[in-house]
């Protein structure tokens, strides 16, 4: 007849042996990672009693089946007094957990290992003098014992939270209960009983990690461990419910082993393939309900949104700190500049009530960010750490951008700056430019009005003053073309009082274009030019006509500015054509207006003209 009672107990004491072991291999294994540290005592105790009550007890199941003597009471002493320890560790794990300082608790955690102790001479007594395990008075003692240290818990921690309570009050009971059922020394049929009594270690490491579930492997463990029990129920539940069924059926007719074999095949080939839906649904359980995490990976993309806003490092800096701070349940949040920095130095350090993580930017000034205080006793978890230094380096890397374009905002006002005093210096160039061919002209011209006509020479010499003043005053890098104009007819009358009828002076210049923004002195270089080569150089002289135009080029307004002259004509492929003047022009406009402006000069035997393309951007002075 088939036992689902012993089935239990051997599946179960098998399940508690992966589960404890796996504690143990993370528990060397954090040990390591964390270098010079020592493991926490704690949980390789639990790890330790753990193994030892679920293999004592499965080899007790194994011995009574294929042994031909009695079970050794030795090891069911072993297993039992391990057994009897688990509640103290239940205790001690509260007893840690407390960050009030409660000094009762810490009694509290010495009488029950106290009571451990006794329970477990109790057990070697019983080996010794009468060779039978385990001792009914013992677990008689755990029973009651266990009973009082988690009405002890409750009046010492009235200001826990409940979630805590329920799991000591839950794991406690459980194995008071067990206790009192291995007491009576009969063993049970029902799988159910079975369960409780026998299975009682895996509620109490369950409640021994919830206690401190907040450290850094925890949440690998209660994950790998949930889905192991959970595995573990659907493999049951098949093989009760479905597989013994089927094999009862099937011993009523002809056997077929082979048959038989695939039935056992197809149900275990079932539960491989229901894993993956059992694992995810306790990394659900486990994230969602127990740890009630974040998704860190959405927090993640929510502050690399946020940062990318952000405009300086004081508000990137804020930012996450605001996030970290509700993501992690921490009461204070801050940070601080850091002049120096450890290139060893680990991302994150974390206590338990304290994590320090620095954010690793290029240069210094760094910076450091301060998490305290965590709501309800929460320790960091591994995902934390590690979703923290992503945080981290994500930060650094939006502050460094941010100085990046600081600097490069920086350079290019400086750039700017450079090329204002460059064009300034062009204005000075083209100035110095005038004095020496045009003023020696000018004077010698008033020199000789003097004696000639001293009414003339001193009209001439007040243009002249006007003129000069006029450049003088004209600092700034565009003027209005009306103030360009002025120059321009000031330069103009006090020529033609020099070349008198030889050069005759037409400007047509609309009213409206007038105000229209110009760089400063762009057309004083190709007037001057006009009359040097074109008018002086003509025996008849000629004419200079200045005019100004508005055109519309694929919906964008262009002003065309031309000087022509009817005189020898201008060939600037000659020596000393293509002086410093036009050059200085060609300069400026490409400084201001990039390719949108241009300067073209046609020349011919009739005279040269010269034609000034800008863009009109509507800056009206």
């Amino acid at each position: 007849m088939f036992n689902t009672a012993a089935l239990v107990n051997l599946l179960g004491f098998t399940v508690g042996i992966a589960l404890y072991a796996l504690l143990l291999l993370m528990v060397v294994r954090h040990r390591g990672a964390r270098a010079k540290s020592a493991p926490d005592l704690l949980l390789l105790l639990t790890a330790a009693l753990g193994l030892l009550w679920n293999a004592g007890e499965l080899t007790a199941l194994f011995w009574k089946d294929f042994g031909s003597t009695q079970v050794s009471p030795f090891l069911l002493t072993v297993s039992y007094s391990a057994l009897g320890f688990l509640p103290s560790v239940v205790v001690h794990a509260a007893w840690k957990a407390d960050e009030s300082g409660n000094r009762k608790i810490g009694w509290l955690t010495f009488a029950a290992y106290g009571l451990s102790v006794f329970a477990a001479f109790l057990h070697s007594s019983a080996a010794i003098f009468e060779s039978r395990a385990p001792s009914g008075t013992a677990l008689g003692v755990l029973t009651f014992g266990s009973l009082a240290l988690l009405g002890g818990l409750l009046v010492f921690t009235l200001g826990e939270k409940i979630q805590n309570k329920t799991v000591w009050i839950s794991a406690l009971s459980i194995f008071a209960v067990s206790a009192l059922h291995l007491s009576g020394g009969q063993e049970e049929k029902s799988w159910l009983v079975e369960l409780v009594a026998h299975q009682s270690s895996l509620p109490l490491a369950l409640a021994i990690l919830l206690q401190d579930y907040r450290f850094a492997f925890a949440d690998l463990f209660l994950k790998r461990a949930l889905s192991l029990l959970l595995l573990a129920a659907v493999a049951f539940g098949l093989y009760v419910y479905a597989a013994v069924p089927l094999l009862a059926w099937h011993e009523r007719h002809d056997r077929n082993d082979v048959q038989a074999a695939v039935v056992v095949i197809a149900l275990w080939m079932a539960t491989a393939l229901v894993y993956p839906a059992l694992h995810k649904f306790a990394v659900w359980l486990v994230d969602k309900i127990i740890l009630r995490r974040v998704s860190y990976a959405a927090l993640q993309s929510a502050i690399l949104r946020n940062i990318e806003d952000r405009d300086d490092a004081k508000s990137v800096l804020d930012e996450v700190c605001g996030e970290l701070r509700r993501a992690l349940t921490a009461r204070a949040a801050g940070w601080l500049e850091v002049v120096e920095s450890d290139p060893n130095q680990p991302t994150v350090n974390f206590t338990p009530r304290r994590a320090e993580v620095f954010v690793p930017t290029v240069e210094s000034p760094f910076y450091r960010i301060d998490l305290s205080d965590f709501a309800g006793g929460r320790r960091l978890l591994s995902d934390e750490v590690e979703m923290l230094a992503a945080t981290a380096v994500a930060a650094a890397r939006r502050i460094d951008a941010l100085r990046v374009t600081e600097e490069r905002y920086e350079r290019k006002g400086r750039e700017d700056k450079l090329a204002k005093f460059a064009a300034e210096a062009q204005l000075s160039a083209l100035r110095a430019q005038i004095n020496p061919h045009f003023l020696f002209n000018a004077l010698t011209t008033i020199g000789y009005l003097i004696q000639t006509a001293p009414d003339k020479a001193f009209q001439t010499l007040m243009k002249l003053t006007q003129l000069l003043r006029g450049l003088l005053r004209s600092t700034g890098e565009f003027s209005s073309l009306g103030e360009e104009i002025k120059l321009i007819e000031n330069y103009l009358d006090i020529e033609k009082t020099r070349f008198e009828e030889r050069l005759r002076v037409k400007i047509a210049i609309p009213p409206g274009l007038r105000k229209l923004r110009v760089p400063g002195l762009i057309l004083q270089p190709l007037v001057e030019n006009a009359v040097k080569h074109g008018i002086s150089e003509s025996k008849a002289g000629g004419e200079v006509r200045i005019a100004a135009e508005l055109k519309i080029e694929e919906s964008e307004s262009f002003l065309y500015l031309s000087v022509t002259d009817t005189g020898a004509g201008f060939d600037a492929a000659k020596p000393g054509g293509n002086g410093i003047g036009l050059e200085n022009v060609r300069q400026r406009l490409r400084s201001h207006y990039g390719k949108q402006a241009r300067l073209l000069i046609e020349t011919g035997r009739r005279g040269t003209r010269a034609e000034i393309r800008l863009p009109v951007k509507g800056q009206i002075v």
